[in-house]
């Protein structure tokens, strides 16, 4: 049985990869998204308004913000560096992660590879996009080192270059729910940082549990 407190910080910080290396300053939708399909003489349901329909269309069409995660699509290289508890050294590793649009530029999706220090191969699964109606990011994400599907929202800085991520999952120490923050900020066409904080099991205290820079490779 694999210890998941130690995998935990890696987890939620790959789930951030998603939002990092798409948080591309945002532009018009990209030509392969497709908006919403128009209902043709479609029998609206009791009680439903054209208005309420075309607001359902509105939330299902993909717009600047699913095109600022497509941007960024790729093959992107990871260095990491990862705290499990206040005041441990660094743990350090290796990652890449793959990401492609999916649904016509609604979402995108990442495919993790990389190697837990002491515990072997990695590997992860993750979903990312914006909803319309809430109008956050939103995240989901899966791996072989857990059992639990982790979930979080994030929201974009004015310039488009920092977004802020909250995730939700349960702490496999004490069997709660708990909160990871990180924060995803773009330093180049090209690259990105990613800063994890947790929360302490033992003490409860939040700290700073992983580092990651990556890089867009040109391959």
């Amino acid at each position: 049985m694999k210890n998941q407190n130690v995998i935990v910080p890696l987890c939620i910080s790959v789930v951030g990869l998603l939002a990092v290396v798409g948080s591309i300053a945002m532009g018009e939708p990209a030509k392969d998204m497709k908006p919403a399909g128009q209902p043709a003489d479609m029998q609206l349901p009791p009680g439903w308004t054209p208005q309420d329909m075309q607001a359902c269309m509105a939330a299902a069409t993909p717009g600047p913000q699913h095109q600022m995660l497509a941007s960024g699509a790729g093959k992107w290289m990871g260095k990491s560096q990862m705290w499990m508890a206040p005041g441990m050294p660094p743990i350090a590793s290796a990652n890449t992660a793959t990401m492609t649009p999916v649904m016509d530029g609604r979402y995108i999706k990442t495919e993790f590879t990389g190697d837990m220090p002491g515990m072997g191969p990695f590997t992860g699964f993750g979903i990312n996009g914006f909803d319309n109606v809430s109008k956050k990011f939103v995240g989901t994400w899966i791996d072989n080192m857990s059992t639990g599907i982790m979930n979080g929202t994030g929201e974009a800085s004015a310039d488009g270059k920092v977004i802020t991520w909250t995730f939700t999952m349960n702490c496999p120490i004490n069997g709660k729910p708990t909160t990871m923050r990180e924060i995803d900020t773009i330093t180049g066409p090209n690259t990105r940082t990613l800063e994890m904080w947790s929360i302490d099991p033992k003490s409860g205290k939040e700290f700073k549990s992983m580092f990651i820079e990556l890089t867009r490779s040109s391959s």
